[in-house]
């Protein structure tokens, strides 16, 4: 569906009412969203659907998925956190999982950013390289 550029800058701007100090507010979301639904202005359904993305990428943008080989000890989680968090900013929403086939060492995602400094991934390069 294609949108118009008047939707969307409605959702950027519906996007961006909703936003308490550079963080969502889930509240303030769902309110938006009942009030479009309920006043139902001309073309609401693009300006949801591109609201929608808008919600989606900003939540991939604050969510940190960290893989590694073994489960963390929670020293190690609170060290990686503090990373994140000074290198991301506040609001960051943390998943650990384990990982196997790493090997050794960590791969941590946070939207489009990827840092492997996994086994895996120097083995791979090397056997690139060869």
């Amino acid at each position: 569906m294609k949108i118009s550029k008047q939707a969307r800058r409605d959702a950027k701007q519906l996007f961006r009412s909703c936003r308490v100090n550079g963080v969502l507010d889930e509240a303030k979301v769902r309110r938006v969203v009942q009030q479009v639904i309920a006043s139902k202005p001309r073309g609401y359904i693009p300006i949801l659907a591109h609201f929608q993305r808008l919600l989606k990428l900003d939540f991939d943008r604050r969510t940190a998925r960290v893989e590694s080989p073994v489960p963390l000890a929670d020293p190690q989680q609170a060290a990686i956190k503090a990373n994140l968090a000074h290198r991301y900013g506040e609001g960051l929403i943390f998943a650990f999982t384990q990982n196997p086939s790493l090997i050794g060492g960590l791969r941590v995602q946070i939207g489009s950013d990827v840092f492997d400094g996994s086994v895996e991934a120097r083995l791979a390069a090397l056997e690139a390289s060869l």
